[in-house]
């Protein structure tokens, strides 16, 4: 997977001069929910609601676009591991909690887990109006002698 270290930058926030061959070592994919999310099983009822809430969330998700089958099993995996450990008497074991986050990470559920892959979710452009210009409000103040 990804180089371990401090999360880098997303690559319109960095500065400077970059080679051709960095720039095309990133993957873009567009966030949100993919077009073809295959038939998947729905969240078992005796999940607990967050391991159930994590495994829906990731059908909404950009990076499913990549998903095999094999992530989805591994993602359904993941969540009845995650709903033991919620579910638990006893409280979250270190051990199992550290494996349950490196399968986690290995579906790419997190923005820095997808910035070490090299993979970036294109956000979508805020959609609303556009805001007036503030130059107008400095006139006034101008005028009034603010």
């Amino acid at each position: 997977m990804g180089a371990r270290g401090p999360i880098g930058k997303r690559s319109e926030e960095r500065m400077g001069h970059r080679s051709k061959e960095e720039k095309d070592s990133i993957t873009k994919a567009p966030s949100g929910s993919p077009l073809d999310v295959p038939d998947l099983p729905d969240p078992d009822p005796l999940w607990h609601p967050i391991a159930s809430d994590w495994y829906l969330s990731l059908r909404e998700s950009g990076q499913s676009a990549f998903y095999e089958p094999s992530d989805w099993a591994m993602a359904r995996y993941a969540a009845h591991v995650m709903s033991q450990v919620l579910l638990s008497d006893r409280g979250p074991n270190g051990q199992l909690v550290a494996a349950l986050n490196s399968v986690m990470s290995s579906l790419l559920t997190t923005e820095g887990d997808r910035r070490r892959a090299r993979m970036e979710l294109e956000r979508k452009k805020p959609a609303g109006p556009k805001l007036a210009s503030v130059s107008p409000l400095d006139s006034y103040r101008d005028i009034a002698g603010g």
